[in-house]
């Protein structure tokens, strides 16, 4: 996901002279491409986030369009209160990019896992939650990111996620895509755990159950209208994302179910929990240990279906 953004935050600054990049002392070999076209628009601004969130609010009152980029716990929880009065409060147009989102970056330890970063850049007016889930995704969000009014925030894997989209999908900030038809199961997916609920999906058709995969690349603004849909036409709605159990995806769908009860449909919670991830190992580990596979998810939904 990571190389994707770099890509095509190249090719939209060579389209708009606006567009700046800001990163957080990572990355500085992926954007060579950027600085040797663009020296005088990327700007190294150390580990120092918060300064970092206020340089962009800067460049933004001033016709730029800047976008952040650093690990996503750094630039999300420790320059949070930037982002809430510097960028919010003025709704200025401020991509804030986080890399390795939820637990790309589990073998470095609680530190760098985010699993709370949706559920607390949610809560905050103005703001636009974006999730891709594969490279495809990240390059068509974050071209309509950058053009759009106000923040958002465009929360990156890190790298050699499946592609999961073999074809370009009618992407709109908003709107759910919907990956396969389901009558029994309808699977929301946020980020990228992806490519694990198309394979949770695949395992139980295998057994009978017609399960539905849909990406809910935005978390903010929510598309009510495919939850409906969802909720009215399904007999279990199951949520799925690397991220806490409170705030995120989930937490966002079961406050509309609280607006709209009598629903046809039940709502399960594939997620990380309520707890700190500790153990040591990789991102498929910790999957394993959160009950975040494939195998895990089917096993989940067709207890939850009875």
């Amino acid at each position: 996901m990571r190389n994707a953004f770099a890509k095509t935050i190249t090719a939209l600054a060579k389209e708009d002279p606006r567009i700046v990049l800001l990163s957080g002392d990572i990355g500085n070999r992926m954007f060579d491409e950027f600085k040797g076209l663009f020296p005088d628009r990327f700007y190294n601004c150390g580990v120092a986030e918060a300064n970092m969130t206020g340089v962009a609010a800067g460049l933004a009152l001033s016709g730029f369009r800047p976008v952040t980029y650093t690990i996503a716990p750094f630039n999300t929880y420790r320059c949070f209160e930037q982002i809430r009065l510097d960028l919010c409060y003025h709704n200025l147009p401020v991509v804030v990019a986080g890399v390795g989102g939820g637990l790309a970056y589990a073998g470095l330890g609680a530190t760098h896992h985010s699993c709370e970063d949706i559920a607390c850049l949610r809560s905050l007016p103005n703001m636009r939650v974006l999730c891709p889930g594969d490279a495809v995704e990240v390059g068509l969000l974050l071209a309509q990111a950058v053009k759009g009014p106000g923040p958002s925030y465009l929360r990156l894997g890190k790298k050699n996620e499946p592609v999961v989209h073999q074809v370009q999908p009618a992407l709109e900030i908003g709107k759910a895509i919907l990956l396969r038809e389901g009558a029994d199961v309808m699977i929301l997916n946020t980020g990228n755990t992806l490519p694990e609920a198309m394979g949770a999906a695949e395992i139980l058709t295998g057994r009978g159950v017609s399960a539905g995969v849909a990406s809910v690349h935005t978390v903010k603004p929510l598309d009510k209208e495919f939850l409906a849909r969802s909720f009215a036409s399904c007999r279990l709605v199951a949520v799925m994302e690397e991220h806490g159990s409170a705030g995120g995806l989930s937490g966002a769908v079961a406050e509309w179910l609280a607006d709209h009860p009598g629903q046809k449909a039940r709502l399960l919670r594939l997620n990380t929990g309520e707890h700190f991830v500790v153990a040591c190992g990789d991102q498929r580990h910790a999957r394993e240990l959160c009950g975040l596979t494939a195998t895990a998810a089917a096993a989940a939904i067709a207890k939850a279906l009875g």
